[in-house]
């Protein structure tokens, strides 16, 4: 072992000991990087990490890319991009190897999503001879014929609705409107609950939303939570879910019908179309599924 490795754990330790007093970074990240800067130590155990390469860099973050999660290799690379710096600033290497190597894209997980079939049996779950029933059956099919997330179902005031063009005006991220189109059942559903049973909850109370409680206030997101759990359970759905996953159902389904993407985009109030493009990968495995399933070489 040469000098300088051996001089080693002291420049990790004067790093680290910087991080802390410069950037008062966490304990949990001082000592994640100092296990990551020891793991580099002993793949290049003949070697003197301080004077690596960035092609000795990318060999190493190659071997460590399929083995850990991308959020691992992005802290680890952030790392290496905080010592190797520190080493130029203390004058001990003249040139930072990290400097042209970009991190990983984090992945994205699919989002969870229901089939056309569960969904049915979601909306029909309520008992809509009740007045709290046929509430929550007008709310679900809202939510699923327009893919709205919850805080933006619950805040619908009754002036947004336009039973007449069967639209409803949304207010959502960054108090951006939107109008969306509810369909058929879902305006059938909230006429239905507008003159059967809103009235009723209110009890002579009054309120400018359109979904209220029996305390005549406005429908919570953690009753309506509460709520779409039960009416899972009640229709045999055995995985979790929670009223997101009626959007993404929302946004799948219309991908599997043949929606332009932007036109989703659009519909889900996202401003970046790479938010929706998600959906096409979920869209995608439905669509490989099928494959599997029907075709005889499948």
């Amino acid at each position: 072992m040469n000098e300088a490795s051996k001089e080693l754990p002291l420049i990790v330790d004067q790093f680290i000991n910087s991080l802390w007093l410069e950037d008062g970074l966490s304990k949990n990240t001082l000592d994640s990087y100092r296990y990551d800067l020891k793991q580099l130590a002993i793949w290049y155990s003949n070697r003197d990490i301080a004077h690596i390469t960035k092609s000795e860099i990318q060999e190493y973050l190659a071997y460590r890319f399929p083995l850990s999660k991308s959020r691992s290799i992005a802290r680890l690379l952030a790392c290496l991009r905080r010592f190797y710096r520190y080493l130029v600033r203390e004058n001990i290497i003249h040139e930072d190897p990290t400097l042209m190597i970009e991190a990983p894209k984090p992945s994205k997980a699919l989002p969870k999503s229901l089939n056309e079939n569960e969904v049915e049996k979601l909306l029909n779950a309520p008992n809509i001879s009740d007045d709290q029933g046929l509430r929550d059956r007008a709310m679900l099919e809202l939510l699923y014929a327009c893919g709205l997330r919850v805080s933006e179902l619950i805040t619908i005031m009754v002036t947004e609705v336009s039973l007449n063009d069967g639209v409803i005006r949304i207010t959502g991220k960054g108090d951006k409107t939107r109008l969306v189109p509810m369909g058929e059942e879902a305006s059938h559903w909230i006429e239905q609950y507008l003159k059967s049973s809103r009235d009723n909850l209110l009890k002579e109370k009054k309120s400018k939303y359109l979904f209220v409680t029996l305390r005549g206030a406005a429908m919570t997101r953690q009753a309506f939570w509460y709520l779409i759990k039960r009416y899972a359970v009640a229709s045999g759905i055995k995985h979790a879910i929670s009223p997101h996953v009626l959007r993404h159902a929302f946004a799948t389904h219309l991908l599997n019908h043949g929606a332009d993407l932007r036109v989703v985009q659009m519909l889900l109030g996202h401003s970046d179309i790479s938010t929706t493009q998600i959906y096409t990968h979920v869209a995608r495995e439905r669509l490989k599924d099928l494959h599997q399933k029907h075709h005889p070489r499948g």
